[in-house]
């Protein structure tokens, strides 16, 4: 009796949190995103200095950057390298597209096909040495940076922007990196 009332306890939830969910993104402000991206520059590496959880990097545990190239077709090339906690390094290919209409700075991802991700950039240094990554329902963020560390007061300035945003930023995850080049 008890075990059928926890399954249906878990099945309620599972049932009604995701839309719990929706509905306090649904409450949210607009994400906002930088006016506009040169791809070009963007393009190359980037280190990962700090990350909200998920589930596709859950096995990094150092070492994460992200290496963008793009392609003769106006697509960017995307390339997801992490170190696992055995030593070895773990990588994701994908690609990523503008959305036809919204600024370029809203970009789709995909690593599997059909399935795409909203790869937003919320803020973007002039000179393109930091920028800061979401989506709308603030699910995901990403601090990322040409070089693995940044100078903390930036680092809290970009927090703050992020913050402004109504991203979780007490949930973010520093990333170390061991071997920069």
């Amino acid at each position: 009796m008890i075990r059928q009332s926890i399954r249906n306890l878990a099945l309620a939830a599972g049932m009604f949190l995701p839309a719990a969910t929706q509905l306090a993104a649904k409450d949210l402000p607009p994400l906002r995103v930088a006016p506009n991206v040169d791809l070009a520059r963007y393009a190359g590496k980037w280190y990962e200095i700090s990350r909200l959880p998920n589930w596709f990097e859950r096995a990094c545990v150092s070492d994460t950057t992200a290496t963008y190239t793009l392609r003769p077709d106006g697509k960017v090339h995307v390339l997801n390298t992490c170190r696992k906690s055995d030593g070895t390094m773990k990588s994701a290919k994908g690609t990523a597209r503008t959305i036809d209409g919204e600024p370029n700075t809203k970009l789709k991802v995909t690593f599997f096909w059909p399935f795409s991700g909203d790869y937003w950039i919320v803020d973007l240094d002039p000179d393109y040495q930091w920028v800061l990554v979401g989506e709308p329902k603030r699910n995901y963020l990403w601090i990322l940076a040409r070089t693995p560390k940044l100078d903390q007061a930036l680092y809290e300035r970009i927090l703050k922007r992020a913050s402004e945003e109504h991203f979780e930023v007490a949930r973010l995850i520093p990333v170390r990196h061991t071997n920069p080049r």
